[in-house]
């Protein structure tokens, strides 16, 4: 992508949209190139789809207890982010499972409150995995930015960021550093795919140096 041409992004939520604020900042002060071309939210309640009305991008709510069958929801999803034909999808709070064409391989972000493979899966997010690291006892966790694939964050891995576990950690604590570590984390890789600069390699997403 170029500064003419920015990155045509698909955001995808469930929630209140901080992650989707986020990037909708940076890419109001031009610190971010991508277009954030539509906001889809799996619930119509989400407080993410007002934040996107009020910065003057398109949404659209494709709930997934509007479909009897899981099969019928992605087909609905799939065929709403094909109509928008992006460069970049970004899950910023998505609960739901997407399995999107194959054509999309390397083109889904999704950013996870831990250091994949730790903590993930399945049922983990938000609050249960600062729940489950103070639980375990580990000294650090994080964030990790990885692509999607057809399974909960088993996707390759781009960006991980370090976040030490303090003793008196509660799990209120513990999301302010992590989430701090992710509102730089998301923009860095969605940056770094809108220059070019990630190439997947199987499983490995090894990141380019910027060229002259």
């Amino acid at each position: 992508m170029t500064a003419s041409k920015p990155c045509r992004t698909v955001v995808l939520l469930s929630g209140s949209g901080t992650t989707l604020q986020n990037l909708i900042d940076r890419m109001e002060r031009s610190e971010l190139p991508i277009e954030i071309v539509r906001v889809i939210s799996s619930r119509q309640d989400a407080y993410g789809i007002e934040r996107a009305r009020r910065h003057g991008i398109p949404t659209q709510v494709i709930a997934r207890k509007d479909f009897e069958t899981w099969e019928t929801f992605n087909k609905a999803l799939s065929q709403a982010v094909d109509a928008e034909d992006p460069d970049l999808i970004c899950f910023a709070g998505f609960m739901s499972l997407f399995r999107p064409d194959k054509k999309y391989y390397g083109r889904i972000m999704n950013i996870h409150p831990a250091l994949i493979p730790a903590f993930c899966g399945k049922g983990m997010f938000g609050h249960h995995v600062h729940e489950a690291v103070l639980e375990a006892g580990v000294k650090i966790t994080g964030c990790t930015v990885h692509f999607v694939d057809e399974n909960y964050d088993t996707g390759p891995i781009i960006l991980q960021k370090a976040v030490e576990v303090y003793d008196d950690d509660t799990p209120d604590s513990l999301a302010d550093r992590v989430q701090a570590t992710e509102r730089e984390a998301y923009p860095e890789a969605i940056r770094l795919f809108a220059e070019g600069r990630l190439h997947l390699d199987g499983r490995r997403v090894k990141i380019i140096a910027p060229t002259c």
